[in-house]
């Protein structure tokens, strides 16, 4: 294997998600900033929320006769 070519592992690299949750883990970066974590993923909260900036679940609903 050649010399000096693997990048700086870090192993307590601070990891801070966009909700505010900081935690440790093992990276080749010293910081990183993530978008989903384990406090705020939907899947780990038990909640669903649906973006829906044009209306599309509503037309859908329209469409089909969902709200009854």
């Amino acid at each position: 294997m050649k010399a000096k070519i693997h990048p700086e592992f870090h192993p307590n690299a601070v990891i801070t998600c966009v909700c505010g949750n900081t935690f440790t883990a093992g990276s080749t970066k010293p910081a990183m900033r993530v978008e989903l974590c384990s406090r705020c993923h939907p899947f780990f909260t038990g909640e669903q929320r649906i973006v829906d900036t044009e209306g599309r679940v509503e037309r859908f609903k329209r469409r089909f006769n969902l709200d009854r």
